[in-house]
C-alpha cells in the first residue's frame, strides 16, 4: 500500500513516513498541495494521503478539497496531521472530506490508533 505525507516541513515528512513505513506502507512525500496533487496523477495506487493544513502554494484544506473533486480519488483515505486545533477548523476539513484529524504534536500510538480505526492496518496485540 501507497501513503503520501504532505508537509512542508522535511523532518515532518520523514517522521510520518517513517510511522507509517512500519506498518507496512510504502511513502511517498510531497512538501505542498500542488506538488500532491502531481504525485498523486503519477501514482495511482496512494490509499492514504496524511496532510498538513498550512503550507505555501496550496493548503492542506485546498488539497483536500481538490482530491475531492475527482471521481478517481474518491476511494483515497485522507488524514489531517496538523497543529490547526480550532473546532471550526476540524469541522471544516472532516466537512471537505477529510477521514480523521491528529494534532501535532501527536504519538506514533495515535497515528496507528486512526490508522487501526480505519480500517488500514491490523489491530496490533499489546503484550
Amino acid at each position: 500500500m501507497k501513503a503520501l505525507v504532505i508537509d512542508d516541513s522535511r523532518v515532518m515528512r520523514k517522521i510520518v513516513g517513517s510511522i507509517l513505513s512500519g506498518v507496512g506502507f510504502e511513502t511517498l512525500e510531497a512538501e505542498n498541495g500542488q506538488v500532491a496533487l502531481d504525485t498523486m496523477a503519477a501514482h495511482h495506487d496512494i490509499v492514504l494521503c496524511c496532510i498538513d493544513w498550512n503550507m505555501p502554494v496550496m493548503t492542506g484544506f485546498e488539497f483536500v478539497v481538490q482530491v475531492r473533486k475527482r471521481a478517481q480519488w474518491r476511494d483515497v483515505t485522507l488524514m489531517m496531521v496538523t497543529t490547526e486545533g480550532e473546532q471550526d477548523q476540524i469541522v471544516r476539513a472532516l466537512a471537505a472530506g477529510a477521514h480523521e484529524y491528529i494534532i501535532k504534536p501527536f504519538t506514533p500510538e495515535a497515528i496507528l490508533d486512526k490508522l487501526q480505526f480505519l480500517g488500514l492496518v491490523e489491530v496490533q496485540e499489546t503484550v
